[in-house]
């Protein structure tokens, strides 16, 4: 019990912290200072500050779009239902300023690095290639390619600026649509 409540104290402490310095300002010193725990506890239960910051975005915004996403996950679901589900959630993210700075951070993250080592279900590339996959005739290798390709648009679009607007949004979801479903070249 203790430990997870260490674990609470050290992501809350994190979120302040990046809200008010920033990631490139952010040291594992101070996160366990603002917390009132022991130095070593950021090493001890995320073993890096990378792993901290990403534990903070797969804890605060997995549960904003994993509902919908586990609707899909049980039953076939057509690429355009996907897009939606994606779409939804990111676009209620953009216009709470707590989770528009996380996708802010998000964004840097899969943006720079598109392998990071995630944990939670719907931060891993496979639940998506599953998804697509079920709905379109495609290769697995296929379907990582496009999501990369897809999550970098909407990182790219929706993490960063002023928020979209509606016309943005609609040719956002029929751009991805169209690049996700679109038929395996054979040439």
């Amino acid at each position: 019990m203790a430990t997870d409540v260490t674990r609470s104290r050290l992501l809350d402490a994190t979120e302040h912290l990046l809200a008010t310095t920033g990631y490139e300002h952010l040291r594992v010193r101070a996160v366990c200072t603002e917390a009132g725990v022991n130095p070593a506890a950021v090493h001890y239960h995320f073993g890096s500050r990378e792993s901290l910051v990403m534990a903070l975005l797969e804890d605060r915004l997995e549960p904003i779009w994993a509902a919908p996403l586990d609707r899909l996950a049980g039953s076939p679901a057509t690429v355009r239902e996907i897009v939606e589900a994606i779409l939804a959630p990111f676009v209620g993210m953009r216009q709470d300023p707590r989770t528009a700075a996380l996708m802010r951070l998000l964004g840097r993250f899969v943006l720079t690095n598109p392998d990071l080592p995630w944990t939670a279900t719907w931060f891993k590339t496979q639940a998506w290639v599953a998804l697509l996959t079920d709905a379109v005739d495609i290769d697995e290798a296929t379907a990582r390619r496009r999501w990369r390709f897809a999550f970098s648009i909407l990182m790219t679009e929706l993490a960063a600026g002023d928020p979209p607007s509606a016309a943005t949004l609609s040719a956002l979801g029929d751009f991805l649509t169209a690049g996700l479903a679109a038929p395996e070249r054979t040439s």
